[in-house]
C-alpha cells in the first residue's frame, strides 16, 4: 500500500516538475517478472525508473542508505534490498532471487554506483547473474536528464527535463548450473551494456544532454 501511494504521489509531482517523458513502455513484459537495469547518474534514478510499471520494483540499494533511522524506515517501506558493496553480498543476491521467484520485479543498477557523463561505467554482473539464474528477462532503462537535476554532491535539485527510454528485454535461458560460470554471465553483461548504452544515448539526446558521437539504436 505504501509503495502504491508513494509512487502515485512522487511520480505525479515529477511528471509536472521535471516534464518526464517515457519512451518504449511497449517493451515492458506484460506478464511474469524481470530484472530492471537502469543507468545511474542521480539518487533520483529509482523513482524515474519506476515510471515503467505500476508494479512494485524491489530495487537493490547500498547499505549506507539504511544508516539513518529515517533512511532505514523509508527504504524498508519501499521493500528495497540492502546491499553491502564492500563484499560479494550473497545474502542480498539470495533476497533478490527470492523476490523474483515470488513474482516481484527486481531493480539492479549494473554500474554499481553513480557515474557522470555520457558513457556507462564499468558493469557489474548482478543483473545478468539473477536473470540467468531464474530465467527472466532484463529490461534496460536509460534515464536522461537526471544528472542535470541531482548530480553527486548536490543538495537541492535543479529543474530539467527527464526522458526515460526503455529498451527491448534481453532474454537469457534459465540454467542454474551455467549461471555460475563467469564467462557466460559476463557475456550477458556485455550484451546488456550495449543495449543499455544505446538507450542511455537516446535518453540523453532527448533530454538535451550531451551524448556519445556514435549514438546506438535502442529498440
Amino acid at each position: 500500500m505504501f509503495y502504491r501511494v508513494f509512487r502515485a504521489f512522487v511520480l505525479t509531482i515529477f511528471k509536472v516538475v521535471f516534464r518526464v517523458k517515457v519512451e518504449g513502455k511497449e517493451h515492458v513484459p506484460s506478464e511474469g517478472v524481470y530484472v530492471v537495469a537502469p543507468s545511474h547518474r542521480s539518487i533520483l534514478d529509482i523513482p524515474f525508473a519506476a515510471y515503467l510499471t505500476r508494479r512494485r520494483i524491489r530495487f537493490m540499494a547500498k547499505k549506507e542508505l539504511f544508516s539513518t533511522w529515517i533512511g532505514r524506515k523509508f527504504f524498508q517501506a519501499l521493500a528495497a534490498i540492502e546491499v553491502d558493496r564492500e563484499v560479494a553480498d550473497r545474502s542480498a543476491l539470495r533476497t533478490a532471487q527470492e523476490a523474483l521467484q515470488s513474482g516481484e520485479p527486481v531493480g539492479v543498477f549494473p554500474e554499481g554506483t553513480r557515474h557522470t557523463g555520457p558513457v556507462l561505467g564499468d558493469m557489474h554482473d548482478g543483473a545478468a547473474y539473477l536473470a540467468r539464474r531464474i530465467g527472466v528477462p532484463i529490461v534496460p532503462v536509460g534515464v536522461g536528464g537526471s544528472e542535470k537535476i541531482m548530480e553527486r554532491g548536490r543538495l537541492f535539485p535543479r529543474f530539467h527535463k527527464v526522458v526515460v527510454v526503455i529498451g527491448p528485454p534481453l532474454m537469457p535461458e534459465a540454467d542454474a548450473t551455467s549461471s555460475r560460470r563467469r564467462s557466460e554471465v559476463r557475456a550477458l553483461t556485455d550484451q546488456l551494456r550495449t543495449s543499455l548504452q544505446a538507450c542511455f544515448d537516446t535518453a540523453r539526446r532527448a533530454a538535451g544532454e550531451s551524448a556519445r558521437d556514435e549514438v546506438g539504436q535502442c529498440g
